[in-house]
Formats: C-alpha cells, structure tokens, sequence
C-alpha cells in the first residue's frame, strides 16, 4: 500500500523550530517530488517546499525562503523539512504529498495544480507569540 507518513508537528513559540518528516513507502521514492502543502483555517492552501527526488531540485514558497529547509534520506524514503525562525504566520495543519509529473516545482506546488498523486495525513504545526 502507498502511504506517506507525515510527523513531526507540534508547538513552539515564536522564533523556534521544528523539523517535520514525510517517510514514503510503496512507491518508488527516486521516481518522485515530494514536498509540503499547508493550510491555515479560512486561508488558501499554500505549497511550502517540495524537492525532486531524482536530482534534487527544490522549491520554496517566498513565505519559507530562508527559514526552511527539505532535504531527504534516500535510504529511509523520508523528506524532512526543517523550519526555523517560526512565526504565528506558520501555524496551519501541514500536508505532505508526492507527484510522478514532469512538472516544474513551482507549478506542481502551487495553486494550480490539483493532481497530486499521493497525500500524507496532516500534521498540526502551532506557533505561539
């Protein structure tokens, strides 16, 4: 069975971090990008950060630029996204989800696009002022 096991969610105060995990099985990881949506309560969903397993090409939001961070750890089929300098802005339930597409990062994560092969259960990130 595919799943996309999203964790690491929790809360922080403002200015502190969390690393979130997104471990991938039945599918082939290599094949895929895989990245992280969220969605705060009465906003849009908004595509965070995604990499393409493959070669490694990334994408961050402007919103994440500079404060986060995916990597992956081939071995374990796991993308981790590393959030730093966590502000109230941040808190929303966090989404990981895998694409087999062509597509460029950009496209594939941003609010065009609906076509998302895989989705993880959310996790709930909470950043306190």
């Amino acid at each position: 069975d595919v799943q996309l096991q999203a964790s690491g969610g929790g809360e922080v105060q403002a200015g502190g971090s969390l690393r979130l995990s997104c471990a991938a099985s039945g599918f082939f990881f290599d094949d895929y990008a895989i990245g992280w949506f969220r969605q705060a309560p009465g906003k849009e969903r908004e595509g965070v950060s995604a990499i393409k397993i493959r070669d490694g090409t990334t994408y961050y939001a402007d919103s994440a630029k500079g404060r986060f961070t995916i990597v992956t750890d081939n071995a374990k089929n796991t993308v981790y996204l590393q959030m730093n300098s966590l502000q109230p802005d941040d808190t929303a339930v966090y989404y990981c989800a895998a694409d087999k597409s062509e597509y460029e990062l950009g496209y594939l994560f941003g609010l065009d696009y609906y076509g998302m092969d895989y989705w993880g259960k959310g996790t709930q990130v909470t950043v306190s002022s």
